[in-house]
């Protein structure tokens, strides 16, 4: 890779590392496991990154490998890679991670934790419905059809209200 791609690498992860974050916090409770996920996330951007041919948005090519890296490693299937570089070195701060999430009042970090509850296709699904894409949007970044993103959706959102009335009924 050239100076120059390592270049306009650096700066586009960070322009969207706020999304690396999200996607961090909705899968990891834990700041080090934040920390391990954003890691194989930048390693496998790193990767993906000469391929990337501008077919997609950048922010929605680096949501999908975010998703698919975050969803092998909730199952268990994905080998941890560890490299010698700090994620500091890459622009990335867990403290700003932290801060986004100490910054919500306790209605928001009450639906994380309901979030935090689906299981791992849900969860982003649902994370990214929040984030603002739309139905077929979701469905190709996560190779399901778009009735299923619409049923889906529509079930979660029926599933955390009801989560929610039951934990405001007994706090």
């Amino acid at each position: 890779m050239t100076r120059d791609q390592q270049t306009a690498f650096l700066e586009t992860l960070d322009r969207h590392k706020g999304l690396l974050y999200k996607v961090a916090n909705a899968y990891c409770a834990r700041r080090e496991d934040r920390g391990d996920l954003i890691q194989d996330v930048i390693t496998e951007l790193w990767r993906a990154w000469p391929k990337f041919d501008g077919r997609v948005a950048v922010s929605t090519w680096m949501y999908r490998i975010a998703m698919n890296v975050a969803i092998s490693l909730h199952r268990g299937e994905s080998r941890r890679i560890r490299d010698a570089l700090p994620i500091e070195d890459f622009g990335m701060d867990l403290a700003a991670a932290d801060a986004v999430l100490d910054a919500e009042g306790d209605d928001l970090r009450a639906l994380h934790q309901l979030i935090a509850g689906l299981d791992p296709i849900d969860r982003a699904l649902i994370l990214l419905w929040l984030e603002g894409h739309g139905q077929d949007d979701i469905g190709e970044l996560l190779g399901i059809s778009t009735s299923n993103v619409s049923t889906r959706i529509h079930r979660i959102k029926q599933r955390l209200q009801r989560d929610y009335a039951a934990s405001e009924a007994h706090p």
